[in-house]
């Protein structure tokens, strides 16, 4: 067997007081699909069934009124001096009506999984925790911590007290974590406030022991910390909401007893598809591409063809002459337009010029148009 790295264990005061090697269990391939599926499944176990009323919607007095009345056969209320009555009853599209479908408590609420698929599932997350940016990634503070996994010395499994058990925790650095479940506290959104579940919080470490010596007793009430037995590892805990990297906390029992748990003599430790899982290098490496068929080519790509009415290019292919007077034209406007400033100069001149002859024509006008006295002598001449 290949030599496995040794993981540091920690005293109660935090300082290191020997080593172990990291359980064999550790290596197991990370399928987070498989802890995806089996903690979907095995959360459908815990749920408790629930119906309306079987009677819901069915209490009033109703029948049909039958064909050849012009209205539909849904029955109808009985009797007469209420507007309840005549009304439609019993349907789901009815108003009191009962609901479509009915609930019922024998629906199939639980879920069988594969007994191997579970073992796979919680061999994968003891191997995210021992990984410590998968940890970091689900949101555990542990910037103080040591290492990953944290060992712990077997003392932490006679520990009675919780204060005790902070003045651990704050020894290691798992102590930031337990203060970011406390600062995550929150009134739940939704109807569950009202049904008892009125706050949510974050989760904290997993402290994984081997025998209940008190710790149980210390650790249970500081927020968001689990506890669990080595013999008894829950994928729930593992990997909640089925997101595996978990902090746990070990004591150096419970680590150890991983290997008679999982090996030759316990439960098989799954393999790996592939040992080496960058395909890309698989397929690129000398031996594949020695032996592999050279690449295909592709389709052949035709141009898009261009319309002649708007590219110059292709009416150049159908009618040169017709080209070359487009062109002419579009070099005409071009240069009309390098000399709009000159033209746009020449005709206001132009126009100030015939404004000083048109102010002579008005005054000779005006003195033409003068009316005298004429007429001052009567008709005598």
């Amino acid at each position: 067997m290949a030599t496995r790295p040794l993981l540091s264990v920690y005293s109660l005061s935090g300082e290191k007081s020997g080593e172990t090697p990291l359980p064999n269990v550790m290596s197991a391939p990370l399928r987070p699909d498989i802890v995806q599926f089996v903690h979907t499944n095995m959360n459908k176990n815990n749920r408790q069934a629930y119906a309306v009323s079987i009677y819901a919607g069915k209490t009033a007095s109703a029948a049909s009124w039958g064909t050849g009345r012009a209205v539909a056969r849904i029955p109808r209320v009985s009797g007469g001096g209420t507007s309840r009555s005549g009304q439609g009853a019993f349907g789901n599209m009815c108003r009191g009506g009962r609901m479509f479908a009915p609930t019922k408590t024998w629906r199939k609420w639980h879920r069988k999984i594969n007994l191997t698929k579970k073992r796979f599932a919680v061999a994968s997350c003891l191997t995210a925790t021992a990984i410590p940016a998968l940890v970091m990634a689900r949101g555990h503070k542990i910037d103080e911590v040591p290492e990953i996994p944290l060992v712990l010395d077997n003392a932490l499994e006679g520990t009675k007290k919780t204060s005790q058990a902070k003045e651990i925790l704050a020894a290691v650095g798992a102590y930031d974590d337990v203060e970011k479940v406390i600062d995550s506290k929150k009134i739940r959104a939704g109807k569950g406030k009202a049904r008892g579940r009125r706050f949510v919080m974050r989760r904290g470490p997993l402290v994984i022991y081997s025998n209940n010596d008190g710790v149980e007793q210390a650790f249970r009430n500081l927020p968001g910390v689990e506890l669990c037995c080595v013999s008894r590892l829950n994928l729930l805990q593992l990997a909640p909401g089925g997101h595996m990297g978990r902090f746990c906390v070990w004591t150096q029992s419970a680590i150890e007893e991983l290997d008679s748990i999982y090996g030759e003599n316990g439960k098989s430790i799954p393999n790996a598809a592939m040992t080496n899982a960058d395909l890309a290098r698989i397929i690129n490496s000398d031996e594949i591409q020695s032996v592999v068929n050279p690449a295909k080519r592709g389709p052949t790509k035709f141009l898009r063809k261009k319309n002649p009415i708007k590219s110059t290019k292709a009416l150049e292919k159908l009618d040169p002459y017709a080209a070359a007077a487009r062109k002419a034209e579009a070099r005409a406007e071009a240069a009309r337009a390098d000399k709009r400033d000159e033209i746009v100069a020449a005709r206001r001149a132009k126009r100030n010029s015939k404004k000083q002859y048109k102010a002579q024509g008005k005054a000779f006008y005006e003195a033409a148009s003068k009316q005298g006295d004429v007429c001052k002598d009567g008709f005598n001449v």
